[in-house]
């Protein structure tokens, strides 16, 4: 029997990276909804992998570099291929797409798997991030923006809360405004991936109050943000934890 369990993590992280593969496909095809679905589940395998490891006791070498290789194909090559495809389509309602400048537009989402890899990489060899992160972890950088996309897309699925008319808004921005503004957030987030920033970890060793409080917070304000955004409120959900992490990082700063 143990030496079944032994192989439990990696096959959840082998699912894990199909999910991923198949988002990647999805994405540059311009399935967004279907990409960010498949980016969710490859999100819970991935956490999955890590608690079963902890479980089972089923730690290796091989394992740790099999998640590292598969976090880059689902939460850096899936996301940047969906950022990809949406930027190109909001370039194609210009009249200047078929510019140079265009072209170089299009490598914004290159940052995504770029520094997604270099964040992954330095995640292997700082010993510092045993129960908490240093910089933005890639699951919610890719969760971040794959449900942005399907909202900025205007993505029929999009719609499906109570405020519909969150999308409605997204819809009136005009599209040389909106490719603006994701190309210099894509940027900014890619860099908080190897920030120094220190941000919490969602996993808890206890199910104290006192010693979850974030955590708790962050899962109750995002249930809401859910309830009342929809897809919307999942890229609200990340931003707070961004948020949170900056704001706690500010105040330790200040205080020393």
């Amino acid at each position: 029997m143990k030496h079944f369990t032994r192989y439990i993590p990696n096959t959840l992280t082998c699912i894990s990276l199909m999910f991923g593969f198949y988002a990647a496909i999805a994405g540059i095809s311009g399935h967004f909804f279907i990409a960010m679905i498949a980016i969710l589940i490859a999100a819970v395998f991935d956490f999955c992998d890590g608690l079963a490891a902890r479980m089972l006791k089923a730690y290796s070498a091989m394992g740790k570099e099999l998640d590292s290789l598969a976090d880059v194909i689902s939460f850096g090559v899936a996301p940047g291929m969906m950022l990809f495809c949406f930027l190109d389509q909001l370039l194609h309602n210009l009249s200047w797409h078929e510019s140079f400048v265009c072209k170089i537009i299009l490598l914004v989402a290159f940052t995504v798997p770029v520094f997604s890899g270099l964040r992954l990489a330095k995640f292997n060899i700082d010993e510092r991030q045993k129960t908490s992160f240093i910089g933005l972890p890639v699951p919610a950088h890719a969760i971040l923006w794959s449900s942005l996309v399907v909202v900025l897309a205007n993505d029929v699925h999009a719609s499906f809360c109570i405020f519909p008319q969150v999308a409605g808004l997204i819809a009136a921005i005009p599209a040389v405004i909106l490719l603006s503004g994701v190309s210099v957030m894509i940027t900014v987030t890619s860099l908080l991936l190897v920030s120094e920033i220190p941000m919490f970890s969602l996993k808890m060793t206890s199910f104290s109050w006192k010693a979850n409080k974030l955590p708790y917070l962050l899962i109750t304000s995002g249930i809401l943000f859910i309830l009342f955004l929809g897809i919307t409120g999942i890229a609200a959900t990340i931003l707070l934890y961004i948020l949170i992490c900056i704001i706690r990082a500010g105040a330790s700063c200040s205080s020393r």
